[in-house]
């Protein structure tokens, strides 16, 4: 993943991304477990292009499900892969499973 998508390896990495950012944070929930894992990886690329589009205007997150229980329980995640837009720690809009380019763009767009 680019720099621009950071991927923190513990819940309060993911914390500290969310105190120290001035712009809102796209969280994207993935998982590992064989169900979610294709499904997650076709979403990394998007993530990706997703955080160059949005450069400046959003910070792109890749964490964990298993690592971070705290925000998925906070931010009603329920699967792998889900995409929750977080503004000063609350939530702005949340969705769940794959999404297209343009499906992404339209949820970013309708949010930010």
């Amino acid at each position: 993943m680019t720099n621009r998508v950071q991927r923190p390896h513990e819940e309060a990495e993911f914390e500290f991304i969310l105190a120290r950012a001035d712009v809102p944070v796209l969280a994207y929930f993935y998982g590992v477990w064989p169900k979610a894992a294709a499904a997650c990886k076709e979403m990394d690329a998007l993530v990706r292009e997703a955080a160059d589009v949005y450069q400046g205007r959003l910070i792109a997150v890749r964490a964990d499900i298993a690592r971070c229980p705290g925000p998925v329980r906070r931010y009603g995640v329920t699967g792998a892969p889900s995409f929750v837009l977080i503004d000063r720690g609350e939530a702005r809009a949340a969705g769940g499973g794959p999404m297209s380019m343009t499906a992404l763009q339209e949820f970013l767009d309708a949010h930010l």
